[in-house]
């Protein structure tokens, strides 16, 4: 009888996933330290776009930068299979107040999820994609990328989103952003205010339209706005206003009713006033998320593996906006909020990016990569996920 001690078993991909990723987990967190101290603002994520993409060039990934049209985006693939799993890095940040929304975390979670599949892909008979995607904040690069194909060959489309805590299968709001301006004629505010056309006039008499209007909205609808000039000097009848507004609603079609409203309420100061209105939309228009529900609950068995307590979906809960929304009413994805302990600060705020690199914040990083390459995992072993997934993907070809 042999004593040969028989040689262990080989390891599944989920465990093959995870040992690849604690190998690569130094430059993971480095990677999410080096966005949170360097924040760039949307399209202009230039050295954010050229860490991700100089680490994954490294680890062996063909990288195209400058992809589709866009400077600070890029496509990356590992594999070669027909499932195409595409994972969205995000690594914009917000004006003065850097990383408060935590795409420095969600960026390199996305990077950890590539990476930890990337061996696994051929195995697999998938495709990893990791789109660099620009501007999330402001103007929408994945509307951008989704309108110049690069969502075409998806057949599951995935990120993590920073938070205070976990949660699963929430929607969003979906959103537009306008720009507003009225040009009037500036005059003497004493000696001559009958030959002025007051522009900051025009912009109250729209703030109390809004205001009125408020009470006939849509329930859940939202819109917010700020003034950004209204004259210069007291005595001086202004001849020109300007703001910005963002209009929410439950979905695209409430949106587009409400921003006709909305419209008409800016019309109604110029018309008062005499005023001449200038309505400009900023950036593209974000449509509500729609999250997959088998995706989301595959994501979430993985997460609880991991030891991390996510509650059960719930699609009533509303987010704010984004345009993974887009993505979603064209390719089956998930969002799910990956947490950290961040006190009492909440996202947006400064002190939310304080906590952007704590212990916490890295253990979100390489729990959220690795649940998501799990996921994935799990969509290319279930043979009816993998068909229903490749069954959409035909489905959307001319």
């Amino acid at each position: 009888m042999s004593t040969r001690t028989p040689a262990p078993a080989a390891a599944g991909p989920r465990e093959h996933a995870r040992r690849t990723l604690t190998g690569r987990q130094d430059a993971v967190i480095g990677l999410s330290h080096a966005l949170h101290a360097d924040p760039e603002l949307a399209y202009e994520e230039h050295r954010a776009a050229r860490r991700i993409a100089d680490l994954v060039e490294g680890a062996g990934f063909d990288v195209t930068r400058g992809a589709y049209g866009l400077p600070t985006a890029f496509r990356a693939t590992a594999g070669a299979g027909e499932l195409v799993v595409g994972i969205c890095a995000e690594y914009d940040a917000l004006p003065g107040i850097g990383h408060a929304c935590g795409h420095n975390v969600n960026g390199a979670a996305a990077v950890a999820a590539a990476l930890a599949l990337a061996p696994l892909a051929d195995d697999l008979g998938i495709t990893v994609a990791l789109l660099g995607t620009p501007a999330e904040e402001a103007g929408g690069g994945k509307v951008d990328l989704l309108n110049a194909g690069a969502f075409d060959d998806v057949a599951a489309a995935m990120m993590v989103h920073a938070a205070p805590q976990d949660a699963v299968g929430m929607s969003s709001l979906a959103i537009s952003s306008l720009d507003v301006a009225y040009t009037g004629v500036t005059a003497h505010a004493a000696a001559m205010p009958h030959r002025g056309v007051n522009a900051a006039d025009a912009l109250m008499i729209a703030q109390v339209a809004i205001a009125a209007h408020r009470q006939q909205m849509i329930p859940g609808a939202v819109v917010s706005g700020v003034v950004t000039s209204a004259g210069e000097a007291a005595n001086v009848i202004p001849g020109r206003a300007t703001a910005t507004y963002d209009c929410r609603a439950g979905t695209s079609e409430e949106l587009a009713a409400l921003k006709a409203r909305i419209r008409a309420c800016f019309e109604a100061g110029a018309l008062a006033t005499g005023a001449e209105l200038a309505l400009e939309t900023v950036g593209n228009d974000y449509a509500d998320l729609r999250q997959d529900l088998a995706m989301g609950e595959a994501y979430r068995a993985a997460a609880q593996a991991l030891g991390r307590t996510v509650p059960a979906s719930d699609r009533g809960l509303r987010g704010g906006s984004t345009d993974m929304g887009n993505v979603s009413h064209l390719v089956p994805t998930i969002h799910p909020m990956i947490g950290y302990d961040c006190g009492d600060a909440i996202m947006h705020n400064p002190e939310f990016t304080r906590y952007g690199t704590t212990a916490a914040a890295d253990r979100a990083v390489l729990d959220g990569g690795l649940a998501m390459a799990w996921t994935a995992i799990e969509l290319a072993t279930d043979g009816a996920q993998r068909r229903r997934l490749l069954a959409q993907v035909a489905g959307r070809r001319p």
